[in-house]
């Protein structure tokens, strides 16, 4: 995963796409941007960063953030466990 398909993935677990930021620094939602030689994944809001992480490589952030808005999607019921079809 990286950050030409990670929006990609998002929409496919039901993630709204402006929830997420990649490559800028957006208000009210989770950006994952560059940082000279790292990664950065935070929350930003009224210019402040909110749990804020910082990682060497880009799929490693892609997927820390990735795993961040699945669990939000699984919490709130909006995909879970899928139940096996009933036995014949």
């Amino acid at each position: 995963m990286n950050t030409e398909s990670i929006a990609g993935w998002l929409r496919t677990v039901g993630v709204p796409d402006d929830v997420v930021s990649i490559g800028a620094e957006t208000d009210n939602a989770w950006c994952l941007t560059r940082d000279g030689d790292g990664w950065e994944v935070f929350w930003r809001e009224q210019g402040n960063r909110y749990d804020w992480a910082r990682f060497a490589g880009e799929d490693v952030a892609c997927h820390y953030l990735f795993g961040r808005l699945v669990w939000a999607q699984v919490v709130r019921g909006a995909v879970g466990v899928l139940t096996p079809p009933a036995a014949p």
